[in-house]
């Protein structure tokens, strides 16, 4: 972090949290410059997002992107001198009845607060809002005449959870397959398919993280296959024998390497604004791999 002189130190002891240098953007309009990409309005009701912690007075020169607010990316946005970390996911979704240090979300809470590093939920908004995470899936995958699979409540006709939308030429299901493989990160879990290797498909379905809830409107959508994370046994079973002439076909990924895609997107759209707005501001995406599983054994063979 950048040595704060005298005048500056003497005026954060007068209100904490104050802007440290005059030309730096102050969280406050971070958090509207937040809300212009992401409306807090698209989030879904059993969310929690927006801001954990942080001062809306704080002068904000770094911005740190990252999938999962755990504490080892908590402290490389310590280490990099982050004034706010934007997580997709959030930090206190359940309630709590304490953060207490002896805790593994008090420890996070206090090395926030205590580093000067705030902490902004970007979740189910994020999923929503156009460029969001699904968009930006579908973008990746080549999709076409892209629409939401189920319509915000609250947005615009293009905003909504999940995308569905056509490639731009019939693909085997295994050729189809190996594209999801190549464009995210490495991770242990890998891909699983559910689905005849040689079958055709087009019309794609997509929902960044868990997406098990949507399968009636990837039914409705006539989607060929479906591309989401997190898929249990039963509904993926059920969804298998429901199938007609065995669509939709599966294709489960990891929920962390589902969603790191948007980082870069929100990142660059983040730092386009503003830039707009006259502000300079470094804004960087996490180098922390917090999918939380380390290896995985396979059979051998094809």
């Amino acid at each position: 972090m950048e040595p704060v002189n005298s005048d500056v130190a003497e005026a954060a002891h007068r209100s904490p949290g104050a802007a440290e240098e005059s030309d730096a953007p102050t969280l406050g309009q971070l958090l509207l410059a937040a809300e212009e990409l992401w409306p807090e309005s698209l989030a879904e009701d059993w969310d929690e997002v927006g801001l954990v912690a942080g001062h809306p007075s704080a002068a904000v020169r770094r911005v740190l992107f990252a999938v999962d607010p755990t504490l080892e990316v908590i402290e490389e946005a310590v280490e990099w001198g982050a004034q706010l970390l934007i997580t997709h996911h959030p930090l206190l979704l359940k309630g709590v009845t304490s953060v207490a240090a002896s805790t593994a979300k008090g420890k996070a809470i206090h090395r926030l607060i205590e580093s000067g590093t705030a902490l902004l939920t970007v979740h189910t908004n994020g999923d929503s809002a156009v460029g969001g995470v699904s968009d930006v899936l579908a973008d990746a995958l080549g999709l076409q005449d892209v629409t939401p699979l189920t319509a915000a409540s609250n947005g615009l006709p293009e905003e909504g959870i999940g995308r569905v939308g056509d490639l731009a030429e019939v693909m085997t299901l295994g050729d189809f397959a190996a594209r999801v493989f190549s464009i995210l990160p490495s991770v242990a879990g890998g891909v699983r398919v559910s689905g005849d290797k040689d079958g055709l498909v087009r019309r794609v379905a997509v929902c960044g993280g868990a997406g098990d809830s949507l399968f009636n409107e990837v039914r409705a959508s006539n989607a060929d296959i479906f591309v989401t994370a997190d898929l249990r046994h039963h509904p993926a079973s059920e969804a298998r024998e429901a199938a007609i002439n065995g669509r939709p076909y599966l294709i489960d990924v990891s929920h962390f390497a589902s969603e790191w895609l948007w980082l870069p997107a929100a990142a660059e759209a983040l730092g386009n604004v503003l830039a707009d707005q006259g502000h300079d501001v470094e804004v960087r995406v996490s180098t922390t791999n917090s999918d939380p599983w380390d290896f995985i054994l396979t059979p051998g063979g094809d």
